[in-house]
């Protein structure tokens, strides 16, 4: 997995979230490119990611795109595109990014599967510096995550943590194999207080059926183009 840089911005923080339960990360993430400025500064890429590009707006998103906010010297990676059995090269292309842009902190969001559904899903917090995992539960009123599984590249990225990288994972309670609006508007919640981003996470709820929507429709048109290039790679050549 290479990562690629038109620009090299310095000392930022870095937000990474990959489609996983409840498609939360993917919603959070697409509500923070549409309600703040970003440009995309690079991307990463290798030859077996499925060759897709999706068209939203006037923009193109590649599989996995490096978008950056000045205002903020804020970082974030957007993929709409599945990395199932990639994670562990994402994870590794993640901490290389961070190492090239001497950035200040990984913050990892992620939703995490529950059997109850709840009014108001829960937040959870880690953090591999005690000063950082303090802000969040008092910011954010994160609960600290005590026991659990972490899967997908947020697991990843936990496993290969080093003390030189500073990092934090937000975590969100999901019932739902959907697009779940809830889970992501209290990611989004939590990040506005802890970055101190200005950015109304209510909107979120209220148009909760155009995000889902929307974000279906994206992950539908990527299965579509992934499920289209299989059938090629195997249909039989007779000749």
């Amino acid at each position: 997995m290479k990562v690629i840089l038109n620009e090299k911005p310095q000392k930022v923080t870095i937000i990474e979230g990959f489609p996983g339960v409840g498609f939360v990360s993917t919603i959070a993430i697409e509500f923070l490119t549409d309600h703040m400025k970003f440009r995309s500064i690079g991307k990463m890429w290798c030859p077996e990611l499925a060759p897709i590009a999706i068209v939203h707006g006037k923009r193109i998103i590649q599989p996995i795109e490096i978008l950056y906010n000045e205002k903020f010297n804020l970082v974030v990676l957007e993929a709409l595109a599945g990395v199932n059995g990639f994670e562990w090269e994402v994870a590794d292309a993640i901490l290389e990014l961070y190492k090239k842009l001497n950035a200040k902190e990984l913050i990892s969001i992620e939703g995490i599967a529950t059997v109850s559904e709840k009014e108001e899903p829960d937040t959870y917090s880690f953090s591999n510096d005690e000063v950082r995992l303090k802000m969040l539960q008092q910011a954010c009123n994160c609960q600290p995550i005590k026991e659990g599984v972490i899967m997908g590249v947020s697991g990843a990225l936990l496993v290969k943590l080093s003390k030189d990288i500073r990092a934090s994972f937000i975590f969100s309670e999901t019932h739902s194999k959907m697009p779940d609006n809830k889970a992501a508007a209290k990611i989004i919640e939590a990040l506005d207080k802890y970055l101190n981003l200005d950015v109304d996470y209510k909107p979120l709820l209220r148009r909760a059926g155009d995000m889902e929507e929307k974000i279906r429709g994206l992950l539908e048109k990527s299965k579509q183009a992934v499920d289209l290039k299989r059938t090629k790679d195997t249909t039989p050549y007779i000749g």
